[in-house]
């Protein structure tokens, strides 16, 4: 007997086969680099057991609050939160399946209006709306872990909610380093484009790695 899954049942089962770090995470210090064309910024960072973030000796504080930012996005990847907590209000059906042969999910109670495509047991596209904003963000390369998937490269788009005019795209490349059973950033690049189609390359160097201790 064949079993067909539902809309809810593929996504659910995508969703929880991400890459999280696990409620004995004791969180991490390092040193970072931030390279921008041929400005260079050096400090630490830290992100605490409670998934607190921390940003320290950088002189540029424009430059430190986007580092923050940028933990704080690391944070919302990598925090376990069941699909119960995420996704217990939302509905799920199916769209249409790409040339790619991956499977569009609609959501319905979303505050979001995320939609989503899943190939095989893994998310490789997200479209979201957030205020005058809309993004789509589509994985190219994943890291398999044996705790789940990690993207690793993937293209962000990004367009006015209301006329869908570009805004920007933004292409990533990350890796990760395993660490006593948890992988960490080591290091992203981000290719920034503009509406005009100017470029900026952005490097987030981590060394120095070391897990908190209690």
């Amino acid at each position: 007997m064949t079993l067909t899954l539902s809309a809810q049942d593929l996504f659910r089962t995508a969703y929880e086969s991400r890459y999280t770090w696990d409620a004995q995470f004791p969180g991490y210090h390092a040193d970072l680099t931030l390279q921008q064309g041929e400005e260079c910024y050096q400090g630490q960072v830290q992100i605490s057991r409670d998934l607190s973030v921390m940003v320290q000796g950088f002189e540029d504080p424009t430059v430190q609050e986007s580092i923050q930012h940028q933990l704080r996005d690391i944070v919302t990847h990598r925090q376990r939160r069941s699909f119960e907590q995420a996704h217990s209000k939302n509905q799920f059906r199916f769209g249409e399946t790409d040339d790619s042969g991956a499977q569009a999910i609609l959501v319905q109670g979303d505050a979001m209006g995320s939609h989503y495509k899943i190939r095989g047991s893994e998310i490789c596209q997200v479209s979201r709306v957030m205020g005058p904003m809309a993004f789509t963000i589509d994985t190219q390369e994943c890291l398999q872990t044996e705790q789940g998937y990690l993207p690793i490269q993937y293209h962000a788009i990004f367009r006015d909610a209301q006329s869908q005019a570009l805004r920007g795209q933004r292409h990533f490349q990350d890796r990760y380093e395993n660490l006593n059973g948890y992988y960490l950033p080591v290091y992203q690049k981000i290719e920034a484009i503009d509406s005009a189609g100017q470029t900026i390359v952005t490097e987030f160097i981590y060394t120095n790695l070391e897990l908190l201790g209690d």
